[in-house]
């Protein structure tokens, strides 16, 4: 068994990925998932609720207005 550094042994693929899974999030052939959290002063619960696996997706803190 080996294991590897995406960017330490396939950097030089990254501009091809990245244009091809741009098409594909634009094209709706993938999906992401977010678990937005709106406040600073909420962090330290999400980043506990992070540690306990009560999240899902990427964990976002939501600082300022989204307007």
């Amino acid at each position: 068994m080996r294991g590897f550094i995406i960017f330490e042994d396939f950097a030089f693929l990254y501009p091809e990925f990245a244009a091809e899974m741009g098409g594909w999030l634009k094209a709706g052939k993938m999906h992401y998932r977010e678990d937005i959290i709106d406040g600073l002063e909420q962090a330290p619960a999400a980043f506990i609720g992070m540690l306990a696996g009560k999240n899902f997706g990427k964990c976002v803190i939501r600082v300022g207005s989204s307007k």
